[in-house]
């Protein structure tokens, strides 16, 4: 199932929620950030979706959000955080994920701060518009980190985000495939969920 969700906050961020099918609640939710708005990203990109699909028939909520007006990488970073904030306030454990730029904004708001568990980034651009390196976000993340990418991206810098996980021994994930995982949505979703579910579901073990 899924609904429409309006993100409080001084900016229009809406969103929307697939929520598990099943008899309880779930307790655990994945905030999942998009690729760059002035490039067509948008909260119904395909790698977002089957990363929803995924944890969703894993018992975990997603939430799937479209940033507010283009800011140069600050205020979209504000919108992820305000977005893990509501989910935080309705949900035990919360992930976050972000594909492309969205795998920068995750990796950035985590350092900043974010309530959160884990982060997944796929694909992640190594830099912001507004001059943020997202390399040096690994010394301020202090939970668990999984970077995903494909060797043949040639769009974003994926590669030296990745580099820069491993210097501190985070989760690397190597994929042959571009930049947009042409025809592997499924082989994606199931990498980041493996990694994702064990940390915001309570009773998974680790």
């Amino acid at each position: 199932m899924s609904e429409t969700i309006l993100v409080p906050g001084g900016r229009e961020v809406r969103g929307t929620l697939e929520t598990a099918d099943s008899d309880a609640d779930s307790t655990a939710a994945v905030v999942a950030c998009p690729p760059h708005p002035q490039q067509g990203g948008h909260r119904g990109d395909e790698r977002l979706v089957a990363v929803a699909g995924e944890l969703v028939e894993r018992g975990v909520d997603c939430l799937r959000f479209d940033y507010g007006p283009w800011d140069e990488g600050r205020g979209e970073r504000a919108d992820a955080a305000r977005a893990v904030e509501w989910a935080a306030e309705r949900y035990d454990r919360v992930g976050l994920f972000g594909f492309s730029f969205g795998g920068a904004v995750a990796l950035s708001t985590a350092a900043d701060g974010a309530d959160v568990e884990a982060v997944s980034a796929l694909a992640p651009a190594s830099g912001l518009p507004d001059g943020s390196d997202v390399t040096a976000a690994f010394e301020e993340i202090p939970v668990p980190v999984q970077v995903v990418y494909g060797t043949r991206d040639d769009v974003a810098d994926a590669a030296s985000v990745a580099d820069r996980a491993r210097e501190f021994e985070q989760s690397v994930v190597e994929l042959d495939a571009d930049h947009f995982f042409v025809g592997q949505s499924g082989k994606v979703a199931d990498r980041v969920a493996d990694f994702l579910v064990p940390w915001v579901q309570p009773d998974a073990s680790r």
